[in-house]
């Protein structure tokens, strides 16, 4: 169980923002587009330590990654590219904003006695390893097994409810980090988490698949 399970509940409350996006003509593919810049802009306030700026950013980013779908739904302009385009959206939001952390300076094990300085960068390394990896599992199944049913416009798979640390819980943990001035912290969750939940799918799938 993890907090993609919610996304049904979130998106339904998002449809008035993603009506007011469909009467101004904007297009799903823009509203991805608009949710990589906000991921890019809290990328760069993270280099420079503006972590709640950065948060906050990250915390549009995510909103509008919920809503381009809708978007695309309510004008019907789902399209196979959209889809894509969305996953890679995503992860280049997801890689950016923890380098953005990494490169920001702060000390992450290296505040504790007895880690060395390159100790930081392994951390961030992981980080975004696993948050790719994590993710990067669905779509390999996808091609793997020939599994492309959809249900309003989405792949539903048996992986969705599988793996206790996705992207949501990624994106909350920064955020919180972020605002309460404790994202280091983050930072070693999320490489712990995300690939222990990328460990708890390749488990999964093995004893399904094999």
């Amino acid at each position: 169980m993890n907090i993609t399970a919610l996304r049904p509940r979130l998106v339904r409350h998002l449809e008035p923002l993603a009506t007011l996006f469909c009467r101004a003509g904007i297009t799903p593919n823009q509203v991805s587009l608009l949710s990589l810049l906000a991921g890019v802009l809290c990328a760069v306030c993270y280099v420079y330590q503006l972590f709640i700026a950065g948060s906050l950013l990250l915390f549009i980013s995510a909103i509008l990654d919920l809503v381009d779908g809708s978007v695309a739904r309510q004008t019907e302009k789902e399209t196979r590219f959209g889809a894509v385009f969305d996953w890679i959206v995503d992860k280049y939001v997801d890689a950016l904003v923890i380098l953005g952390v990494g490169l920001s300076g702060i000390p992450i094990l290296s505040r504790f006695s007895g880690f060395p300085p390159y100790a930081d960068a392994a951390v961030v390394a992981f980080a975004i390893i696993g948050s790719l990896m994590n993710t990067f599992i669905k779509p390999v199944v996808y091609a793997e097994t020939g599994y492309q049913d959809r249900v309003d416009g989405k792949i539903e798979d048996p992986l969705e409810g599988v793996g206790f640390f996705g992207r949501p819980e990624t994106i909350l943990v920064l955020f919180i980090g972020g605002m309460t001035g404790f994202i280091w912290i983050s930072v070693i969750l999320i490489a712990l988490c995300t690939n222990l939940s990328a460990l708890q799918r390749i488990i999964y799938l093995y004893r399904r698949l094999s």
